[in-house]
């Protein structure tokens, strides 16, 4: 089954909700906004996604210009800031078993089905 962790605010990951949906795939949506995600699990994201949390972190966002732009945070800070505040993950994230990608944009998603 593939996953996708979908935020219904945002278009991009409404459209890569819609490309899979349009391909017949059978999807688990996960609302990380109405349901954050634990710091465990963001973590094994991370890894399914082979990048730095850094990496993860919509830094345009309101929340981390206010809180953590000029900030030097580790690694474990960041995934701590991701937890606490999920509108910093960047969207959608798409898993098929052992493989992910940020579906931006979203004809990156046929790389991993």
């Amino acid at each position: 089954m593939i996953k996708i962790y979908h935020n219904p605010r945002c278009s991009k990951s409404r459209e890569g909700l819609c490309a899979l949906e349009d391909k017949g795939m059978d999807v688990e949506v996960i609302n990380y906004i109405k349901n954050p995600l634990t710091v465990e699990e963001l973590k094994e994201l991370i890894a399914l996604l082979k990048i730095k949390p850094i990496e993860l972190i919509r830094t345009k966002e309101a929340v981390w210009k206010e809180h953590f732009k000029d900030r030097e945070l580790t690694d474990e800070q960041l995934i701590e800031a991701l937890a606490t505040h999920p509108q910093l993950i960047e969207r959608p994230i798409v898993v098929n078993g052992t493989k992910a990608i940020i579906a931006r944009p979203t004809e990156k998603i046929a790389e991993i089905l």
